[in-house]
């Protein structure tokens, strides 16, 4: 929403400095909204008033210094210059307070506002009056929120403003936002706070949780009766990690909730605030020297290294059920037989699976989509039983707004496909954050936390997930020789105990793999319209259509539909391996529909979206919708596929899902297998012959002499996909 007072802020900058570009002042969009980018013009403004000729768009020591040492305080009296108290009123109004109509006078409404400004940041006992203190001036010139926003706690905010009012004159103590959330910065002052009193002077007081942190809050238990600073300090943690404590001393309240908070996060239950409380709410990783029962790692876990860790107290092993790569890490994925000393020394294995998965543009619903397959098909190889969970890894410092945009679809994806087409569980590894928004948005079960990621946005500031399994918090070697391994301690929380029984592996033996594209693609593709030409298909057009009307209407090329089928590789890979049939079967349908879309199959479509028809074939494999409730039905009988019977009720629903590619080719490839059944033949194998192959292609388009004739076109076609495929996994 646009802000006048804004907009007029940001006119000021352009008009003042027409020349910013000379100077570094970006040309602002005069927009009415505030942002970093008129921030960061403002701050440069506000140093080239102070005569600072290295612009920066940070507010830094030298920006922070100048006006300490030039000013001292900013008022009245101590403002250099009319420009320079605009700048200021221009930084006012974009922080939502009367700025005194940007006339360049100190007036009475900005001198209302300094005092509203310092209230609001929690220093007025310490800044009283209207004057701006540097301090205040750097907290002037940011994003950050000095009143209650977005459902923030007012509780949360009584304790930001506590600890600027305290700690706002302690030289690397700057004034953190007081909108009633739990942050980074927050997170960085709790730790100043509690170094300041500890008694570390400025300079060695750092926010970092070292040694020297360590070691003064072991003499500084807080129980039952304790009142003062080191109580207020003790609430305001527990409060900051969302436990529902009152702020202020030690009550018997607080001991009931540090009692719950010990059991959630698997300490010693004592009701008392000692170190190893204090460290499970100052930092993500806690005390690391506590006792771990369950670990992961990159190593294979051998008879004498199973008995070093049985020896060491733990019972659950993360291991990979994958790995890209055998040279940097042989051992990463579980390796021949690892599963049984596992089992034989009476350990037990919770599965994660990760290839990439440590930037944002990894994740998408495809992509989830993709890596459930794989890891389903991998979890069978290695013999983890129905129910068993995996965890898939998010592995690095995802921004909250990266979570959204990226991370949720791409669990979707995985939920999906989990819940679909296996009887395994699904599981997130990542930061709290990551981990906290998948289980909300109901694709995890129980989460892997990456907890000894301290410094990770998505772990700072955040509570540890609700439905935690494994507290990730250290990595150690344990025991000696051939027994010595490196592992990342883990706290168990018991929601998941992994599995400690194993079927024997799935085979995996003759099935389809990735098309090599860089081998095959181009002739693959020559093949398919040498083939569709010779039967009547030429590469645009047919079927009465002329080129011009034909293409003007939305008719795909062979060319098109040949690299639409391409872009979905992975997919019919997929599910030609989890079906275990040929994927040319479920490829040449869908390539062939494709190629012959024509105006009236719009036209359909158009009616269905219009309430004219209840149904329509659709989507790339111009499936109709009762077709595929029949389908899918029949592959939840049978066990092939898991889901909520369909009913005539969900026609529309099952037709709109249609539309998503992803779920129209698996509806191809379940109708293929049902297709199987009407026929009275046997399911589609590896095996399956070129006449039961025919048969089935006819059935795709219904009984009769024009489903015979697809079922002769279709063959054809089939053959040429299959040769390449064959190629692909002899080669």
């Amino acid at each position: 929403m646009a802000d006048e007072l804004v907009r007029r802020a940001q006119r000021f900058v352009n008009t003042t400095y027409n020349n910013g570009a000379t100077l570094g002042i970006s040309k602002l969009d005069e927009n009415g909204q505030t942002g970093w980018t008129t921030m960061y013009a403002l701050t440069r403004a506000l140093q080239y008033e102070m005569g600072i000729t290295a612009l920066s768009d940070s507010f830094g020591p030298t920006t922070l210094s100048t006006i300490a040492s030039k000013y001292g305080k900013l008022d009245a009296t101590t403002i250099p210059s009319a420009n320079f108290c605009r700048v200021i009123q221009s930084a006012l109004y974009c922080k939502g307070y009367d700025g005194g109509e940007i006339d360049g006078i100190y007036n009475s409404r900005v001198q209302d506002a300094v005092l509203k400004l310092n209230q609001n940041m929690g220093v007025s006992s310490t800044y009283p009056g209207s004057s701006l203190w540097p301090k205040v001036v750097k907290g002037l010139f940011n994003m950050d929120a000095y009143v209650t926003v977005s459902d923030g706690s007012e509780q949360i905010r009584s304790i930001q403003q506590w600890l600027n009012g305290r700690y706002v004159l302690r030289k690397d103590f700057y004034i953190i936002p007081c909108d009633g959330h739990h942050s980074r910065d927050v997170a960085k002052s709790m730790l100043y706070a509690i170094q300041y009193e500890l008694g570390m002077a400025d300079g060695t007081a750092n926010g970092v949780f070292g040694p020297g942190t360590q070691s003064g809050l072991r003499s500084h238990t807080v129980s039952t009766g304790t009142t003062g600073t080191w109580a207020q300090l003790f609430t305001a943690a527990m409060i900051l990690n969302k436990r529902d404590v009152p702020f202020g001393n030690f009550t018997s309240t607080v001991q009931s909730g540090v009692e719950s908070f010990q059991s959630f996060i698997k300490l010693p239950v004592t009701g008392n605030g000692d170190f190893q409380t204090w460290a499970s709410l100052l930092v993500s990783y806690g005390d690391q020297s506590r006792p771990g029962t369950a670990c992961d790692g990159v190593t294979k876990i051998t008879p004498a290294r199973a008995q070093t860790l049985k020896d060491a107290g733990y019972r659950y092993i993360g291991r990979y059920l994958y790995s890209a790569s055998t040279t940097s890490l042989p051992e990463k994925q579980i390796q021949p037989g690892e599963l049984a000393t596992i089992k034989e020394y009476g350990l037990r294995c919770f599965p994660i699976y990760q290839t990439w998965s440590r930037s944002a543009d990894y994740f998408t619903y495809n992509q989830g989509t993709n890596d459930a397959f794989m890891a389903i098909e991998w979890a069978q190889r290695h013999g983890f039983k129905p129910g068993t969970i995996i965890y898939f890894a998010v592995d690095y410092d995802a921004m909250d707004a990266e979570v959204s945009q990226y991370v949720i679809p791409h669990f979707r994806g995985v939920m999906r496909t989990i819940g679909e087409n296996s009887s395994y569980g699904v599981g997130v590894y990542g930061p709290r954050n990551v981990c906290q928004r998948v289980a909300d948005a109901g694709y995890a079960a129980t989460s892997f936390v990456s907890d000894m990621s301290s410094g990770f946005s998505g772990n700072l500031g955040y509570p540890m997930p609700t439905n935690w399994a494994f507290d990730q918090i250290v990595t150690i070697t344990v025991g000696s020789g051939a027994g010595a391994i490196e592992i990342d301690k883990n706290i168990a929380s018991g929601r998941d105990t992994g599995q400690g029984d194993f079927d024997p592996g799935a085979y995996t033996e003759g099935l389809d793999v990735d098309l090599d594209k860089a081998a095959y693609e181009a002739p693959m593709l020559t093949d398919v319209k040498n083939y569709l030409t010779s039967i009547g298909v030429p590469e645009t057009g047919g079927d009465g259509w002329t080129d011009s009307d034909w293409a003007t209407l939305g008719g795909i090329s062979t060319t098109k539909a040949f690299e639409l089928v391409m872009s979905a590789d992975w997919l019919f890979t997929s599910l030609a391996r989890q079906l275990k049939l040929r994927k040319a079967l479920i490829q040449a349908p869908v390539l062939w529909e494709l190629r012959k879309l024509n105006p009236l199959d719009f036209v359909a479509d158009e009616a269905v979206k219009n309430g004219l028809k209840d149904d329509s074939s659709t989507g790339w494999g111009q499936i109709f919708a009762w077709v595929t409730i029949d389908a899918r039905n029949y592959c939840m009988q049978q066990g092939i596929i898991n889901g909520t019977p369909l009913t005539d009720s969900d026609t529309r629903g099952v037709w709109d899902n249609l539309q998503d590619p992803l779920y129209n080719i698996r509806s191809v490839s379940y109708l293929t297998v049902y297709n199987a059944h009407q026929l009275g033949i046997a399911r589609p194998g590896l095996s399956t012959s070129a006449a039961d192959t025919q048969a089935l292609l006819a059935r795709y388009n219904g009984t009769g002499d024009d489903a015979a004739k697809y079922g002769r076109e279709l063959i054809g076609l089939y053959n040429v996909l299959e040769n390449y495929n064959q190629l692909s996994r002899t080669t």
